[in-house]
């Protein structure tokens, strides 16, 4: 019961912070379906050809996408993450999926300076509310390439680069997140600035698994950020699972035509 408390008022202050740690939150099972997904996506080069495919005209899709990936596919669906989503304190009942970043950093990577990944051109309110769930596979240790964030930046009205001049270093009240446990999950507001610090991991440490999955409330049009998103959410009405009880989770009426903007892929 002390458990169900403690996440309840977590995503009670999730409107407040503007992030939600969740440890451990993907069962084993899945994360070992998950991982070889991500090396096949890696190194068969479909991970490549998805961003390459970004420059091509829009419903140019490549030849795969993330959610014809059996887990990946069950990860955007994964049932536990929606209930918590659907709370008024984050998304709400209604909302859909946005996109789906799967990657495989090598030890030694380098970070990425402070953004937000909000989806909006241009920034100008902050009425709706997007939230990106990343998820660690092989969670986060010392030295892997932390997560920082700094919380309640998501009420600011800001560009997506507003920061990106102060590199990655240590801002004032930011919370760093370097220790999770395998299979843990980070959801952040998408207006949050976060950076990605650079792995300072020895030779032979663990790569750093992310599969970034985004959801928005709906409500008024949301930019897609591929020009094949509409590829992307036919695959997904074809997952049963989701279908009865979030029946808009990959509707194409929730978005507006696609814009070319650069690609800024979460951390």
């Amino acid at each position: 019961m002390s458990g169900c408390t403690d996440l309840n008022m977590r995503v009670k202050n999730f409107p407040e912070l503007g992030f939600l740690i969740l440890p451990g939150f993907l069962p084993a099972s899945l994360v070992d379906r998950l991982v070889p997904e991500v090396d096949r996506w890696v190194d068969t080069g479909l991970r490549q050809l998805s961003i390459d495919a970004c420059s091509l005209p829009e419903d140019a899709a490549p030849p795969r996408v993330e959610l014809q990936m059996a887990a990946h596919a069950e990860l955007a669906v994964y049932a536990p993450l929606l209930e918590i989503l659907q709370d008024e304190s984050l998304l709400g009942p209604s909302f859909v999926f946005h996109h789906l970043h799967s990657d495989r950093r090598p030890p030694g990577g380098a970070g990425k300076s402070w953004h937000h990944d909000y989806e909006q051109h241009p920034q100008r309110d902050r009425a709706l509310p997007m939230v990106h769930a990343l998820h660690y596979l092989g969670g986060l240790r010392p030295g892997m390439g932390s997560l920082a964030v700094l919380p309640g930046s998501h009420h600011q009205i800001a560009e997506k680069d507003e920061m990106s001049v102060l590199g990655t270093a240590q801002q004032p009240g930011e919370e760093e997140i370097d220790d999770l446990p395998r299979g843990s999950t980070v959801i952040l507001h998408s207006a949050l600035f976060h950076t990605r610090r650079a792995a300072r991991g020895p030779a032979g440490a663990a790569p750093r698994y992310m599969v970034d999955a985004s959801y928005c409330r709906t409500g008024a049009p949301w930019p897609p950020v591929k020009p094949y998103w509409r590829a992307v959410l036919a695959v997904g009405r074809t997952l049963e699972s989701a279908r009865a009880q979030w029946p808009e989770l990959f509707s194409e009426r929730h978005f507006s035509p696609y814009v070319s903007h650069a690609r800024r892929p979460s951390v």
